[in-house]
């Protein structure tokens, strides 16, 4: 599922990360660790990358990254604030400077009429408190290409981060 695309994008984001001194720690619900197994596929990935946290459920949210249970039942796993949260969770409980979480629905069930197959949330977040988020509704294209296009977007968003983040001293 990981093709050389994405390794070669995963290089890029390991490269821009290292030259600013960033380490990194992924988040993820419906990739399941995707987006670190693109990372650790790159030789050299553990000077950059510091952890992942596969969080495919509510309690694993809440648990591993201090994601309030509440915001999850008020909001829906899916959703900005809880893309967000996990974002912000991941930098708390590692010793990343940037992060990335994921959560959707990559189906083929799951889906309503609010959040149907192919909705994804993403969020990246650097310890200094800027973050992104970016919705994606790739549609009911099948759970491998959610999957896939979801780790590419996680990659991109990665990027985009650590590009914009100042090296200090």
């Amino acid at each position: 599922m990981i093709d050389h695309t994405t390794i070669e994008l995963a290089r890029i984001v390991l490269g821009a990360c290292q030259a600013k001194g960033l380490l990194v720690a992924t988040a993820e619900s419906c990739t399941g660790g995707l987006v670190a197994a693109a990372l650790t596929a790159v030789a050299g990935s553990s000077d950059v990358v510091d952890r992942g946290f596969v969080t495919y459920s509510n309690a694993a949210k809440a648990e591993m990254l201090g994601v309030p249970p509440a915001l999850i039942g008020e909001h829906g796993a899916v959703s900005e604030l809880v893309a967000r949260a996990m974002a912000e969770g991941a930098i708390r409980h590692s010793k990343a400077g940037l992060s990335v979480a994921i959560t959707g629905i990559a189906g083929p069930g799951g889906g309503s009429a609010e959040k149907p197959v192919g909705l994804v949330h993403f969020a990246a977040s650097l310890a200094d408190g800027r973050s992104l988020h970016i919705e994606r509704r790739f549609g009911d294209v099948g759970r491998d290409v959610v999957r896939t296009r979801s780790v590419t977007q996680a990659l991109d968003l990665l990027l985009h981060l650590a590009k914009d983040h100042a090296v200090v001293g």
